[in-house]
This record gives C-alpha cells, sequence and structure tokens, in this order.
C-alpha cells in the first residue's frame, strides 16, 4: 500500500488558492476559436521542446518548430524524439475533448510506447522494465540513485494507480498530480521515456482537475529553466530500500504548484497578445458570421447583408478570411452559395 508523506505547509496552500483562482479567470475568458488553435499549436511545440530538452536532446525550439512543420522522412533519433513526444500531445488533447480519461497502467504504457516508439526494442517500448537501472548525474554520469528492483515495479506502480484514483474526491488534484509524478520518477519503470511518459500524464491529471485551458498549458517549460532544480526536487539520491520509508513529498509539492503558477500566468500574459495578431484578429462582423452559422446552422451572403453595413466585394473578404482561418467551409456555386462551420 502506497501512503505518501507530506505536509500541507502555508507555502502549499497559498499556491493551490492562486492556481484555483487564475484557471478560473483563464477559464472564463473567450477567445475567437482561430486565436485558440494557433496558441494550442505554439503551446504544444514549447512542451515537445521543453520536455526533451530536460532529458539532453540537443534541438533548439526554433529546429523543434521546424520539424514539427515540415515533420521529414528521414530523421535522427533526436528528431524522432521530438515528432514521438508532439504525437502523443495531439492524440491525447483529442482523446480528452471526448471522453473522461482515467489513470491506469494501460494509459501510462500506451504514452511511454508512443514516446519511445522506434527508439527502443520493440520488448521495451510499452513494457515496463524487466531489468535494473541505474539514475545517473547529468553533468558527472555519476551514480546517484538506485530504482526498485524489476520485480517490484508492476506492484509499485499499481500502488501508486490505485492511490490516485481512490484520492480524487479527499485529496486536492493539485497534490494528487504532483505526488503521481514524483513518485513516477522514483519507481523509474521504463528503461528509458520515464521523464517524459511521467510528464504526460501528469498533464492528464491536472487536465482532470478542471483545467480546460490543457491545450495552452506547457508546465514543462518551467522544469527546463531550471533543469538542474528539477532533478534535484523531484528524484531522490541513494538506494530506493533505503530511502522509501523516510520519502517526504513536500517542497516537491511546493515546486510542483510554483511550477504551474508560473506557467498559467505566462499563458494569462501572453493570450491578449495572439489575440491583437493582426492574422488572427476577428472583427465584430467576422463574429456575426460565425454567431449566425452557429444559430441557424448555415449563413449566404444575403443573410450577411441584413447583419452588416459592407460592400458585397468587401464581404466576400470577410468570408474569404474565415475560410483562409479554417473556421467556415464554402458550399454550393454561384448564388446558391452558403457556408458553414468547419469541421474539426
Amino acid at each position: 500500500m502506497f501512503n505518501p508523506r507530506y505536509t500541507i505547509t502555508d507555502r502549499l496552500l497559498s499556491n493551490i488558492k492562486r492556481i484555483s483562482t487564475l484557471v478560473n479567470e483563464l477559464n472564463n475568458r473567450r477567445f475567437p476559436h482561430v486565436v485558440l488553435l494557433e496558441f494550442e499549436k505554439a503551446a504544444r511545440a514549447v512542451s515537445t521542446y521543453a520536455s526533451t530538452s530536460i532529458e539532453g536532446n540537443p534541438l533548439s525550439l526554433t529546429e523543434v518548430k521546424k520539424i514539427l512543420k515540415s515533420k521529414p522522412g528521414h530523421i535522427r533519433d533526436s528528431e524522432k524524439e521530438v515528432l514521438n513526444y508532439n504525437q502523443a500531445l495531439q492524440n491525447l488533447n483529442e482523446k480528452l475533448e471526448k471522453v473522461h480519461v482515467k489513470l491506469s497502467l494501460d494509459l501510462i504504457l500506451r504514452i511511454q510506447k508512443q514516446v519511445t516508439e522506434a527508439l527502443l526494442p520493440k520488448f521495451e517500448s510499452g513494457k515496463l522494465r524487466e531489468r535494473p537501472v541505474v539514475v545517473n548525474d547529468p553533468r558527472t554520469r555519476k551514480v546517484i540513485y538506485l530504482p526498485p528492483d524489476a520485480k517490484d515495479v508492476k506492484k509499485l506502480i499499481g500502488n501508486l494507480i490505485e492511490f490516485v484514483n481512490s484520492n480524487r474526491n479527499e485529496i486536492d488534484p493539485l497534490i494528487l498530480a504532483g505526488i503521481f509524478h514524483k513518485q513516477m520518477v522514483i519507481i523509474h519503470p521504463f528503461m528509458d521515456g520515464n521523464g517524459r511518459a511521467t510528464r504526460l500524464v501528469t498533464k492528464v491529471l491536472l487536465a482532470e482537475m478542471g483545467l480546460n485551458t490543457f491545450n495552452l498549458f506547457s508546465f514543462e517549460n518551467y522544469y527546463n529553466q531550471n533543469v538542474t532544480k528539477y532533478f534535484q526536487t523531484v528524484g531522490e539520491f541513494g538506494n530506493y530500500y533505503e530511502l522509501r520509508d523516510s520519502i517526504d513529498f513536500t517542497i516537491w509539492l511546493e515546486y510542483f504548484t510554483e511550477g504551474i503558477i508560473d506557467e498559467l500566468l505566462r499563458v494569462q500574459k501572453s493570450l491578449p497578445e495572439v489575440g491583437i495578431n493582426p492574422k488572427t484578429n476577428l472583427q465584430p462582423y467576422h463574429l456575426k458570421i460565425l454567431e449566425f452559422i452557429r444559430e441557424k446552422g448555415f449563413i449566404a451572403d444575403r443573410d450577411f447583408a441584413k447583419l452588416v453595413n459592407r460592400a458585397k466585394a468587401t464581404r466576400a473578404l470577410d468570408f474569404r478570411k474565415l475560410i483562409e482561418l479554417g473556421l467556415i467551409s464554402r458550399k454550393g456555386k454561384g448564388k446558391a452559395t452558403y457556408y458553414v462551420l468547419k469541421e474539426k
């Protein structure tokens, strides 16, 4: 049975309250769909860059964005790592929009398989490790931590999953997500991809707490700003079996929640800047088109003409902009032309 030790300090409680306020503020704000789409794309790139960079991937953010845009056929492992993580993010985003995603061993294994596809032998991708591993200091390459034996991994993961799922209504979701994150790092259940898989599953748990801004959120970026501090706080030093009874999650939970605050403030600050981008900024007459379609199911130029005082040629440009932004689709021809919302 897993029973983590932690203390609800004034600092941790303050962080949780601040996060709740920031999440409510962000969730109550409304932006044109196109603005959010552009920001989601940028956030995925930042998450992908940061999470792979933490593990030593040498590619810069500019290089990562280029790879995600071009998706080259012949790639190196560093590029494959980036594409895998980004694809895993997209898959999770889509799944979270459709169904409730519950924490399970199957979910964890599938995510690890996605991030390590073609980077690990098939018998190690999407599988719990069957061999011992060690954790080295990224700078000195000296062994600093000995994770639990392979024979104990499945039971430890099962206990962690049971703890999270059985305490959803008892413990604050932020604390549950933070505890999961650190304990996964401590267990080190895979031969590779532990950090990437852990951060992705943590994002799922955060989304479950009502963080509707999940697609805009990149807490990996906070960790990447000071990788040394991240590893020192999330990890342990020594032999698992000698440490397990004395591990305290408090300092990590304070750091974990501070990282979320930092990221939420970044999102809050950046959204207005995206909103005023000339390419994505929608004027009131653009919004009238979208609102009419949502109410009636479609709109024709004659309908639009009754809503605004704009010349026919200008109205045509308004429709074209929304088509180019991927918000609406054109149907029919000539006088029978009408427009509908584009399917996602």
